[in-house]
């Protein structure tokens, strides 16, 4: 019989962004004003600081409620938080985990859920090594045609090498579509979001 690790049920403050799809291992600084926001990251800032940041289906949305938000979201630390003259916050966030929303909390001033934390489906060997390397020098090449990504940016994909830090940290620079990024985030398999990436640089 084979032992199946119990998911990781975790419930935390909500925050829903508009526009923007936060992966692991990203640093984002992020505006926020909306009450319902802060209230969250006041929560997180009491707590363990951690929050999960999902996007919402639409951004023009000003009080998004359960429908409004993608099902797959990041949780992430605070790492800085400072008030604004203006009462917005200006919080630095870092992406951790992907995670799963299961249910909102009710009755809250804030925005809360429950979440399972999602590992990544990576498989190892030498198709995947191919993969990787195929991946870097597409890369390399894409960089060299398009002058909007800054060269350092090489350096930092040729220093990774575990596959899925390398697909979530290659999806920042390119100009994915927002449905396109969220799809990436709920992808679990590492090889599947690393080939939709080599088919997006091969064809820019």
């Amino acid at each position: 019989m084979t032992n199946k690790t119990e998911p990781t049920i975790l419930e935390l403050p909500m925050l829903p962004l508009r526009d923007l799809v936060v992966f692991p291992h990203m640093v984002v600084p992020l505006i926020v004003g909306r009450p319902r926001s802060r209230a969250a990251l006041g929560q997180a800032d009491a707590g363990d600081r951690m929050v999960l940041l999902v996007a919402q289906r639409n951004g023009r949305t000003t009080e998004p409620q359960q429908g409004d938000i993608f099902e797959t979201g990041t949780v992430a630390s605070i790492h800085q938080m400072l008030r604004l003259p203006d009462d917005n916050l200006k919080v630095l966030v870092e992406g951790k985990q992907r995670a799963r929303i299961l249910r909102f909390v009710e009755g809250e001033s804030h925005y809360r859920v429950q979440v399972e934390l999602m590992d990544d489906d990576c498989e190892t060997g030498e198709e995947m090594t191919a993969l990787v390397r195929s991946v870097k020098t597409s890369f390399e090449q894409f960089v060299k045609l398009n002058k909007g990504i800054p060269p350092e940016m090489l350096l930092t994909v040729a220093s990774l090498e575990e596959p899925g830090r390398l697909a979530d940290t290659l999806v920042a620079p390119l100009g994915f579509k927002h449905e396109d990024r969220q799809n990436l985030l709920k992808d679990r398999s590492v090889r599947g979001r690393l080939e939709t990436i080599l088919r997006f640089v091969q064809g820019e």
